[in-house]
């Protein structure tokens, strides 16, 4: 059984499309089908039903799926296994990272390891922290270097590089803006955009007001900072963005007792063998760690 059979069906039932699962792999549409009509030939099943422009798996389907998983993460985790009886750092690494991480700190970071390590070939995803910290948990992703959900439990091993610090903000123009001090109860009497309900972050801001006892008024919610500051900047609500995103656009607003931190890092599976490449990443994220701290 050809193992590229297996990724195109893993991709396939992952997207479920085959037009993007073939732009996933760089294949063609064609392509995809063909592989998965040769898996089903050599397994004498159906995997898929295909109703108009829906494609679902079918119960030999979904059957074969964590079968198929564990056949392609095993393959990766040996390749990878054997790569690191060299000492060269090449090949390729599989990083995912949110776009927040990825804006505005890792730059410096991948600059140095590229030029350090010109045999690696980065596969860059960005994501969302809790979709990437699944994907690393499905061991589809090697790293990722995300918002740390406050507690990281096994087969997750967390390496903390960065205390976030989060910042109350509003308009320039807000009738909290002058304030010299601003509490929690008055913020609540306002309209506020909130990260995403099942992000790191939104729960990190959720639990200060339930400490409190104090219910905001969340009028929207998004995954994107870059989007929260907009929403902010032009008036529509208060917020909170971290300390690094605060410029003339915004006012940061002095909130006693409410000093909110995420914590920013690197996570991996235990159970999957650490390619040399991300062995040697982890070890300059934590140079990083140091020269923070």
């Amino acid at each position: 059984m050809d193992t590229a059979n297996l990724t195109a069906f893993l991709a396939v039932a992952a997207t479920g499309s085959f037009s993007r699962a073939a732009e996933q792999l760089h294949l063609t549409q064609p392509a995809i089908s063909k592989r998965i009509a040769t898996l089903e030939q050599q397994l004498d099943a159906r995997l898929f039903d295909r109703i108009g422009k829906h494609v679902g798996l079918t119960e030999a389907g979904r059957a074969l799926k964590p079968r198929a998983e564990l056949i392609i993460n095993t393959l990766n985790d040996t390749r990878r296994a054997l790569g690191n009886l060299s000492s060269s750092v090449k090949g390729r690494l599989s990083l995912a990272t949110s776009h927040h991480i990825g804006l505005h700190r890792l730059p410096p970071i991948l600059r140095r390891f590229t030029k350090a390590y010109p045999g690696v070939v980065l596969d860059i995803e960005f994501l969302d922290s809790e979709v990437a910290y699944e994907k690393v948990l499905q061991g589809e992703i090697e790293l990722a270097v995300i918002t740390l959900a406050p507690e990281v439990e096994a087969p997750i091993i967390a390496t903390h590089i960065w205390n976030d610090h989060l910042m109350f903000v509003v308009a320039p123009e807000h009738p909290l803006a002058e304030r010299q001090e601003v509490t929690l109860q008055e913020l609540a009497a306002y309209p506020a955009v909130f990260p995403g309900i099942n992000t790191f972050t939104h729960r990190v801001v959720g639990q200060l007001f339930d400490r409190h006892g104090i219910s905001p008024q969340v009028s929207m919610s998004t995954n994107y900072m870059e989007t929260i500051k907009m929403m902010v900047s032009i008036g529509l609500a208060w917020s909170v963005l971290p300390q690094t995103m605060i410029d003339t656009q915004v006012r940061a607003l002095h909130v006693p007792n409410a000093g909110l931190v995420r914590q920013l890092g690197c996570i991996h599976h235990s159970g999957r063998t650490l390619s040399n490449a991300g062995q040697a990443l982890i070890a300059l994220l934590r140079m990083e760690a140091e020269q923070d701290s």
